[in-house]
């Protein structure tokens, strides 16, 4: 299943070693958030609080206290305990992320790097949309597995990273610092300790005055009152002993939403699909453990001091109390809680009308602004106002303007009048649109307005991917956003209404992003953020072309227009020694949003011997300006739409490449694109389908290449083991890439001819020496002389899920580890099975050829045709 939903996008974005980037550059679109109005989404529009979640509110509005939990990836934090913080403890909690997810693999796609990261980011926010938590995040990029937090730190640029969690801290301002893994030595990697030392750092960094003063001069100083290590059962040893620690059972049950933290807790890691984590629900009792890392000067802290069970909370103040003069308000609160009628939810609003009033009242302090926008919301939710600027249209370029369908409707008995809509943000001149009438109940008040883009206007990308990141993070021009999941929206209506009381009228400003909405067929009604397009895109076909011979390629470019009557030129800027055919091509889109295919023939460069490699860069003439940019867009059903404009670029490379077999099954995995280059190189590639396994001759084909975890996501192959293990007898050749045999994906279906098992083994360095243990193994020699130079340039590893155990008869030509580890031989395993040949390799091929690392291709190719 392709995630891309415009064919012709596929591939336009190059391939990112994660360490030693190629990188691409894009711009930021930003919104304006202001600070006693209702918060902003960018996807979807706000939901209208329900009875429940209004009465959840009010009782949230009197609990003071926040808590961050912090740990490495998407998918790391224990989402059980954020929905129990959430909805039992009430209060203010985040989940800090410190990486994006970007260096893992992808279940539902054929997505990596930072498009990867990407979709982990939505999903993370899917989940925190389930669990009621926020979503934090640092700069720092997830590069691939890490064995030592000294290698990661390293990599990420441990100052860089530290400043960005001391920064989230201050802002965030949490009473209660929670991690996931522990700082020291345990069954876990690089990444997962260093987020633990790193928020073991930060938690006294941020109370240091003379760490990041540039920071403090914005933000002050935060000391939270203590930090602890959330010692979950999971990834334990037998033989810890947690009987001494605090601990807390948070499998209880939300009478006000139906489900007890288990099920909310599934709910939410469910959303973690590219990882495939789906979760069954659970209920009932669930224990989680907690050491204490750390506390604040003077927090108090006594083991009677509250229920058993709740030790970790001990010592914290979670009331309006730790505030001065907020008698008052927590007297209000109360009273509006007693005020609650499901079916009348707008008899509070007189009340929490004062409430806010009296908030507004108080100096500042750190729960004033959140406060002030939660009781916002609730008051929206209460009088029952549904407000929206919907776009006519997706997508507009700099300098056009945009048509916005303005409503407004007042569901409630309560008398609201609508002042006027104010459009604004970074992408718009700003707009006022006078309104000044009532808002009768179920009388909807609806207006049209045109909306002008300025030419500086930021294409909608983002943020932290417009500019060129370093190895190990990225970079953010502004650091204001640093932290955030994503951008704000480009384009903000603010609605400024006045609610009717028995003493008169208080204002209340209601704030949507604008968007785009559509009736899908299927799926119903849908939303999207608007884009700022460039006013002509171009995109490649390819994201890299491998010249194994001097044979040309040819080079679609798919021209789309973000303007109506868009007329131009495309060139391609070669580097040295390419040449492209012809040398530039008109195109004319009368249309906005037309498309039309340009070809080219990029001819190599002559061959020297050595492997000769450079950046095509596809450019755009139109009316004085030159464009590269291309449109790619990422649509799966459980997040929402994402487009990004990369660099219109192509890797380029010319090296010797001999193919032997060249009719090839290719089997579908995981969502890799071995199969798609190797097309590239010349070889006739048939995706083999389950019917075709099971009705087509097998023996047509000279080699079957298994993808990157096919037996884990396609049942059916345990099935075909002995049509296969035929296919091999009878003179086939079988090559079977990594499988993973772990909690998430058991194997006990054999895969090769003779038992092997899959460890866990891989070899994270990129840059690893790799020994040649049997330096006469044909395997080695032809088609193609395999040398040290043919893994030179890997990106990310060597590779993962080597086998760990396998038969005597399996031959293993190479061995190779990680600095100070043992050999490992299991990357590679080879034995002849009847007149043919069968294969298992862990070495990340998936990643080299999308990546254009010729070597990789080469030692495929042996691999191809070994026993020809």
């Amino acid at each position: 299943m392709t995630s891309i939903c415009e064919r012709w996008a596929l591939g336009i974005l190059p391939a990112m070693n994660l360490r030693n980037t190629l990188g691409a550059v894009m711009g930021i679109a930003l919104g304006v958030i202001g600070m006693c109005e209702s918060s902003v989404l960018a996807e979807p529009p706000p939901r209208q609080l329900s009875a429940s979640e209004q009465l959840r509110a009010v009782e949230r509005l009197a609990v003071v206290g926040n808590v961050l939990y912090v740990a490495a990836h998407p998918d790391d934090e224990n989402t059980r305990l954020l929905a129990y913080l959430v909805a039992e403890k009430r209060l203010r909690t985040a989940y800090l992320s410190i990486t994006r997810g970007d260096g893992g693999q992808n279940l539902i796609g054929a997505e990596q790097g930072p498009l990867l990261g990407l979709i982990r980011t939505q999903e993370l926010l899917a989940a925190r949309r389930v669990d009621g938590a926020e979503q934090l995040f640092t700069r720092a990029r997830d590069f691939g597995y890490s064995k030592t937090p000294t290698e990661t730190m390293n990599i990420w640029g441990k100052d860089a990273v530290l400043s960005d969690v001391v920064w989230q801290i201050r802002r965030f301002r949490p009473d209660l610092i929670i991690t996931r893994f522990p700082t020291g030595n345990s069954d876990t990697h690089g990444h997962h300790i260093a987020s633990a030392i790193l928020a073991e750092e930060a938690f006294r960094a941020a109370a240091d005055p003379a760490f990041a003063p540039e920071q403090v001069k914005q933000l002050g100083t935060w000391q939270a009152k203590r930090i602890v290590w959330n010692r979950s059962l999971w990834g334990g040893r037998p033989s810890d002993d947690l009987s001494a620690l605090p601990k807390l059972d948070i499998g209880g049950y939300d009478a006000l939403s139906g489900l007890s933290y288990g099920e909310l807790s599934s709910d939410s890691r469910s959303m973690h699909k590219s990882q495939g984590f789906g979760a069954a629900r659970s209920r009932g009792p669930s224990v989680e453990y907690f050491q204490d890392l750390g506390r604040a000067l003077g927090t108090k802290h006594g083991a009677n001091q509250a229920p058993a069970g709740s030790e970790v909370f001990v010592g914290i103040d979670w009331t309006w109390g730790r505030v001065p003069g907020t008698a008052r308000l927590v007297q209000l609160l109360e009273q509006a809680r007693k005020e609650w009628a499901p079916h009348h939810p707008e008899a509070m609003l007189p009340t929490l009308l004062q409430a806010r009033a009296e908030l507004s009242r108080l100096p500042d302090n750190p729960w004033k602004e959140p406060k002030l926008r939660e009781l916002n919301d609730l008051l929206v939710g209460c009088a029952g106002l549904f407000v929206e600027a919907a776009a006519a249209e997706p997508s507009v370029a700099p300098g056009g303007s945009l048509p916005i369908a303005l409503s407004a409707l007042n569901r409630s008995t309560v008398g609201v009048t609508l002042q006027e809509v104010r459009l604004v943000g970074a992408a718009a001149e700003s707009v006022t649109v006078p309104v000044n009438r009532p808002l009768p109940n179920h009388e909807p008040w609806q207006r049209e307005q045109s909306l002008q883009i300025p030419a500086s206007a930021p294409l909608s990308n983002p943020y932290w991917l417009s500019v060129r990141p370093d190895p190990g993070l990225y970079r953010v021009t502004d650091p204001q956003l640093i932290g955030q999941p994503e951008n704000t929206p480009s384009l903000v209506a603010e609605f400024h209404l006045l609610i009717r009381t028995a003493t008169g009228q208080e204002p209340l400003v209601v704030r949507r992003s604008v968007h785009h909405k559509w009736t899908d067929p299927v799926a119903g009604e849908r939303y999207r953020s608007i884009e700022i397009w460039p006013v002509v895109m171009v995109n490649p076909d390819s994201k890299v072309l491998m010249f194994g011979d001097a044979q040309p390629h040819p080079l679609r470019v798919r021209v789309k227009a973000g303007i109506d009557h868009a007329t131009g030129t495309v060139k391609l800027d070669l580097p040295p020694g390419f040449v492209a055919e012809p040398a530039s091509l008109p195109f004319t889109l009368e249309k906005k949003g037309a498309e039309e295919e340009l070809r080219f023939q990029v001819k190599p460069a002559p061959h020297s011997g050595a492997t000769q490699s450079g950046l095509l860069r596809v450019q755009a003439e139109i009316s004085g300006q030159t464009l590269s940019r291309g449109l790619l867009r990422i649509d799966h059903s459980h997040i929402p739409i994402q487009t990004l404009f990369p660099e219109a670029t192509v890797q380029l490379a010319r090296f010797d490449l001999k193919r032997g077999r060249s009719k090839i099954g290719y089997i579908a995995g995981a969502g890799d694109e071995v199969g798609t280059s190797l097309r590239q190189v010349g070889y006739d590639v048939t995706i083999l389908s389950d019917e075709a396994l099971e009705r087509q001759p097998l023996h047509q084909y000279g080699a079957i290449v298994v993808g990157v975890r096919a037996y884990n996501v396609n049942q059916r192959l345990a099935f075909f083991h002995r049509r296969l293990m035929e296919y091999v007898a009878a003179g086939g050749n079988l090559v079977v890439q990594y499988n993973t045999s772990n909690r998430l994906g058991k194997l006990s279906a054999p895969i090769g001819p003779l038992p092997f098992e899959i460890s866990q083994d891989r070899v994270t360095d990129e840059n690893a020496t790799v020994t040649i243990e049997q330096a006469s193994h044909p395997l080695l020699h032809r088609p193609n002389r395999i040398t040290d130079a043919d893994f030179a340039g890997w990106v990310q590893e060597r590779g993962l899920y080597f086998a760990g155990h396998w038969d005597p008869k399996y031959e293993t030509p190479l061995s190779l580890h990680d600095p100070g580890e043992p050999p490992k031989k299991g990357s590679l395993l080879v034995v002849r099975h009847g007149k043919g040949a069968f294969l298992y390799t862990g070495l990340a091929f998936f990643r080299q050829l999308p990546a254009g690392v010729a070597g990789a291709y080469r030692l495929l190719a042996n691999l191809i045709s070994y026993g020809q």
